[in-house]
């Protein structure tokens, strides 16, 4: 299935479980729910396996995601689009559906989001300070979503918005790599 199609059908369940979660005042649970898979997927690939398998039965994606659901403490409503995200054959979409209903929420509150990637994880004092700042330079609430990648070797790439800061290392590395092919 192309990458559009993708997004098209994440952002269509992304706006039900919004509208969803809206109107019974559960915003911010199911926000944190997701955050939790969207975490849990980046940290497994056993349980990547399972949402992106077009091998396994809707039934079986159904009882493993439901696992997932019960086991982390889910909330009523995100076991139900878990669960109803697997019977439909979905669970592909659901990096894409975690991103647009946080956009969605972000957007609501008024918050820019950021993504940082960092080589290393970041302590919480260091997750704090950076939000700090990234409140000070875009004003306002800043939500950040924070990455590990290895491969920067060290530093951060920040990104809001369209607005990229790429201080790593790796990018540093190439910079420098490229200066000295000129020199010659």
């Amino acid at each position: 299935m192309p990458s559009e199609t993708i997004g098209v059908i994440a952002d269509r369940y992304a706006t039900a479980l919004f509208e969803l979660a809206d109107s019974s005042g559960s915003l911010d649970q199911v926000a944190g729910d997701l955050k939790t898979l969207q975490a849990m997927l980046r940290e497994s690939a056993d349980l990547r396996r399972v949402v992106d398998s077009p091998v396994l039965s809707r039934n079986d994606q159904g009882k493993a995601i439901s696992a997932v659901a019960k086991a982390a403490g889910f909330s009523e409503l995100t076991n139900k689009f878990l669960g109803l995200a697997a019977q439909n054959r979905r669970l592909h979409t659901l990096s894409g559906v975690i991103a647009s209903y946080l956009g969605r929420l972000a957007a609501r509150r008024g918050e820019k989001s950021a993504t940082v990637a960092s080589a290393v994880a970041l302590s919480p004092a260091q997750q704090d300070a950076l939000t700090t700042a990234l409140k000070a330079a875009f004003g306002g609430n800043v939500a950040v979503d924070v990455k590990v990648d290895p491969s920067l070797l060290g530093g951060l790439v920040v990104q809001v918005g369209s607005r990229m800061v790429d201080s790593s290392l790796k990018t540093k590395l190439q910079h420098l790599k490229l200066a000295m092919k000129g020199v010659g």
